[in-house]
Order: C-alpha cells, then structure tokens, then sequence
C-alpha cells in the first residue's frame, strides 16, 4: 500500500497564526480562520490540536502493525455502511428495527452536517502543514487511503453515525436476548459489543489521520443521544407525505442553511480546497466524501423509505429461511449496485444520481427482493 507522510519541513508552508493582543488581527492569520475565530479561542484549539497529532503519532508507532485491520475498521464504519449493510441486516430479522436503522442513520448524518458547517473543525492531515508549527519537529505519521475526507472534522461522522444505528441494533438485540432468557447478565453482553464497537471505530479514525481525538469523542456522544431519541419514535406507519415532507424539509433546510452562512461571508468550501492541498494522492479525494453527497443520500434514503412503504404498507411475510434469502439477496444487489460509477462532472448531476441511487435502496431491501422470493416461494408451495 502507498503510504506518504507529506509533513516533512520541504513542503511545509511557514503560517504564523498567533495573536498579538495588542492588535485586532494578526498579520499571519488566514482569511478562513478570521471566519472561524468566533467558534473558539485560537490558542485553545491550537493546544488540543497539537496534543492530538503528538497521540495520533505515538499509536500509529504502537500499532502500525494492525494496518489492515484499522482499515477495515474504518471502512466499515463508513456512514454508507449503516445503508447498505446494517439497514438490510436489520431488516431482515425485524421489520421495525430495519425502519428505524434506516432514519436514525439518515437523521444523525445529516445533523453531522450540520455541525461540521457550524463548528469548522479542522483534519489533522490538513492541519499539520496549515499550522506551520511542525517545521522544527514535524510528526512521524502517514497518511492512507481513506484519510482524505473534504468534509470539515468535528465532529466525526463515522463515529456519531456508528454510535446512533448500533444503539438501535445493540437496544434491540438486548431486549431480544432478555425476553427469551430473563437474564440481566447476559443483556449486558450486546452493550459490552456496542461499547467495544465505538472505541474501534474512534481509534481506526485517529489512526488514519481522519479525526482528531475530541473530534471523535464529540462524535460518539452525540450519536449515542440521537440513537436514544430517535429509536423512541420510529415512522413505521407514516404516509408517504410525511416522508416526502421530510426528505425535501432536510433538504431545503441544508440548503437555506448553507446560504445563509455564505451570506454572511462564511465559505464553507474551505474544507474541501485543504484536502486537495494536503492529501499525499489526489486519487484518495473522492466526491462522495463530501458534505453534500451526505445530504443527497440522507433525503434519498428518506423518500425511499416512504416509497417502500407506500407500495406494499405491511411488508411482505416471509419465514426464517426465505428471509435468510432475502438478506443474501439483497446484499449482493446492493453491494453491486453501490460499485456502479457516476459522473462526477458536473456535480451537481453525480449529486442527483446520488439521490436516486439512495432512494432505490430502500425499495431493493423492502419491496423488489423480498417481493422475488415470496414469487418464487409461493410458487414453488403451487407446484
């Protein structure tokens, strides 16, 4: 695999961004973190960022060894990953817990966006070289594939999405587990997964040099809070107009949203022109890391969800083994679906794609592979 550490004092770009308190404004500092100076002292910041990189180096020394197994971790806990591997998953042995998987994963994604928006927090691949504070010391780290997000950093979204849709898996599996066995004991072992889940997830992110360490801390207690909240209330029986209601809601808002903020002389592409400064191999950019791709496959998968349900309302009732079917069947239609490649010019027709394909996932998992099996099933009962 190739590995770059791009942070050595040759390509380093000497920044001065400390304030002088007699002034108003540094003569050193940016233009982007004038408009972020209001979010957060930056000496503050500065100090938890520089204690980051120093702990992202000392556990990539301690466990560069488990490359291939941090990486994986990653990409599995990818925000995608909640769509298109646990929405199916959970679908498959309970109906509800499909749905809810499903809307807590399109709500906690698109409140991250949000956040990221608002509070402008950096990456450490990016930061390291924008900060010109290394050039004496700089850090023994390397970048990887999956290092090279656009998106702002704070808080981290694999992490607060992880921690959302495994607290719908993990609730459910608990209460599954204690009305079969009444075992107090044993309800514990999912949360003891759960909690084992999030702590990989959030070392696999500082690993990568995706996220700093309160980034993914952040993170991982506001998706705890979404998952809680969400799994309280989940639009199982909702009319189609709800969904539609609230596919265009979330995507009208983000947009006014972000208007707004560009109104008021915030860019908020700051993000995505640092990434393809500082990423070590500009094929590691990818479009559909950026903030929004997120919002299109949010509203996508909402609308899909209301779809779904819209066509058959009740679901189909398939026993254990066709169910079983279902799932691998609906797995390799997505895993293929999901490797199909979209024009990436223009953006804004990739981001339109984009939504359609998130919108037919529901309906894969929901309707069409469950709808096959049941035809070949009752069939095969016929004959």
């Amino acid at each position: 695999m190739n590995k770059v550490c791009p942070f050595s004092p040759s390509v380093l770009e000497t920044r001065n961004y400390s304030v002088d308190p007699s002034s108003s404004c540094s003569r050193g500092i940016s233009r982007r973190r004038e408009a972020r100076e209001w979010v957060v002292p930056l000496g503050k910041m500065e100090t938890v960022y520089v204690q980051g990189v120093w702990l992202t180096e000392a556990l990539q020394k301690r466990v560069m060894d488990y490359e291939r197994f941090w990486l994986f971790v990653t990409h599995m806990s990818d925000p995608k990953a909640a769509f298109l591997l646990c929405f199916p998953m959970a679908h498959c042995f309970s109906r509800r817990t499909g749905i809810a998987v499903l809307w807590v994963a399109a709500v906690s994604e698109w409140l991250n966006l949000l956040f990221k928006w608002v509070l402008f927090g950096e990456r450490p691949f990016w930061w390291i070289g924008e900060s010109g504070l290394f050039m004496k010391n700089p850090p023994q780290i390397q970048q990887f594939p999956y290092t090279c997000e656009t998106g702002p950093g704070d808080p981290s979204g694999h992490s607060m999405v992880t921690s959302a849709v495994w607290w719908v898996l993990t609730s459910t599996l608990a209460s599954f587990l204690y009305s079969y066995t009444r075992s107090t004991l044993l309800t514990f072992v999912p949360y003891l997964l759960y909690l084992t889940v999030l702590v990989g997830v959030g070392i696999s992110r500082v690993f990568i040099l995706a996220h700093f360490p309160h980034q993914v801390i952040t993170g991982t207690l506001t998706g705890i809070v979404i998952g809680v909240v969400l799994n309280r209330r989940v639009p199982q029986w909702r009319p189609l107009s709800f969904f539609v209601y609230v596919s265009m809601g979330l995507l009208l808002g983000a947009l006014l949203f972000y208007t707004l903020l560009q109104h008021c002389g915030v860019n908020l592409s700051w993000s995505i022109a640092l990434a393809k400064k500082w990423c070590s191999n500009p094929k590691w950019i990818r479009l559909d890391t950026t903030p929004f791709s997120s919002l299109a496959r949010d509203c996508g998968a909402i609308l899909g969800l209301g779809l779904s349900q819209y066509w058959k309302p009740g679901g189909w009732n398939l026993p254990r083994a066709p169910r079983a079917l279902c799932l691998a069947l609906s797995a390799m239609a997505l895993y293929h679906f999901n490797r199909i490649l979209l024009p990436t010019s223009p953006p804004l027709l990739f981001y339109c794609l984009f939504f359609i394909r998130y919108t037919l996932v529901p309906q894969i998992v929901i309707v069409f592979m469950p709808g096959l099996v049941h035809l070949l099933t009752d069939k095969k009962k016929k004959d």
